[in-house]
């Protein structure tokens, strides 16, 4: 299922999903090192191989090297897989333009989040800050993933999107397991985008578990928030089909429906009526819609796409916009067909 090569992969950020893929990699035959910014978070993991904060229960495996020296972790790497928040790629490709990189190396990013001051995905970020190196190229992965469930080798598919399909089929080929079953595509905008706004439509499924609405509510929801991340992405030029599959409807519904969802867990506190400093001071993990919902207003407005849902959640977010008032506005909204583009 995988291949038979023994790469040597650096992964950069020591999360739950950033465990759960040194410990996959580990498993298929790969040599991983983990990278961690904080040098005594990275010391605390080397010695003791579980961070029960993010992963409860899920130890390391023992010969994953972790390590706070961006060089020593990539500096030999075959694959790097970028897992930290999409806010801080940006600086961590800029460490990297300063250390010499293996030619043939494969950037893959696993971030799912959009720059908010640029409005970048992150392929346009990494076309920006590596011009200097010579990487191989870039792919982006995607998909319904909780790290916990993958850590648990609980059966998942996925998706390694490039625009160079050679690049796609050796990450296929290298990633792939028994457990985890990776699909290959070119679309790289669809992949990033359906990845990222798909944690905003989150933010309101929870906000309609914590208010209390229904499943018909939250059944209509989903359909709904993927019609407007296909619309934005057909703007800037997705294939509208890509948010039909893994990365787009996949990745929402298990966003929208787990118990893992760091995003529904966001909307459930909105929904029941905290502030979201209130409920961010009580989190140690990213919630990225929290930022994306900032960054899909800007993108609708630059691009005159509209994003109803999108926009009652970040008005809910940042404007304390009540649950029953942001229910109705979306509701009352002029009558449509179902599909518009």
């Amino acid at each position: 299922m995988h291949s038979s090569n023994r790469l040597q992969i650096a992964i950069l950020g020591a999360g739950s999903w950033g465990i759960a893929l040194a410990n996959h990699c580990h498993s298929i035959g790969h040599f991983v090192t983990l990278w961690e910014f904080d040098s005594a978070a990275a010391q605390e993991l080397q010695l003791t191989r579980m961070r029960e904060s993010v992963l409860k229960g899920i130890s390391l495996q023992p010969d994953i090297a972790v390590t706070s020296d961006l060089g020593f972790a990539v500096v030999r790497a075959d694959v790097i897989l970028t897992v930290t928040p999409s806010h801080v790629v940006r600086d961590v490709l800029r460490q990297l333009n300063t250390i010499s990189l293996r030619e043939s190396a494969v950037l893959v990013n696993c971030a799912k989040g959009i720059e908010i001051d640029t409005l970048s995905r992150i392929s346009q970020i990494v076309k920006e800050e590596l011009t200097a190196q010579h990487i191989k190229g870039y792919v982006v992965l995607s998909g319904p993933s909780h790290a916990e469930e993958v850590s648990r080798n609980i059966p998942t598919a996925i998706v390694a999107a490039s625009e160079d399909d050679i690049l796609a089929r050796y990450i296929q080929q290298a990633l792939s397991s028994i457990w985890l079953r990776i699909y290959r595509s070119c679309d790289v905008i669809g992949v990033e985008l359906g990845g990222s706004l798909k944690n905003v439509i989150a933010i309101a499924a929870g906000v309609c578990d914590g208010a209390g609405f229904g499943d018909n509510t939250k059944a209509a929801l989903q359909p709904r928030g993927l019609a407007e991340i296909a619309r934005l992405g057909q703007k800037l030029g997705a294939d509208p089909l890509t948010f039909s599959g893994l990365s787009g409807m996949g990745d929402l519904i298990v966003t929208c429906m787990s118990r893992h969802s760091r995003n529904r867990y966001v909307g459930e506190q909105i929904g029941q009526g905290k502030t979201l400093s209130e409920i961010l001071d009580n989190m140690i993990m990213v919630a990225e819609g929290v930022l994306t919902s900032k960054a899909a207003v800007a993108l609708a407005e630059k691009f005159s796409v509209e994003l109803p849902i999108c926009t009652e959640v970040y008005r809910l977010l940042y404007e304390n916009k009540n649950t029953r008032e942001a229910l109705t506005d979306l509701l009352t909204r002029e009558a449509k067909p179902e599909i518009w583009f």
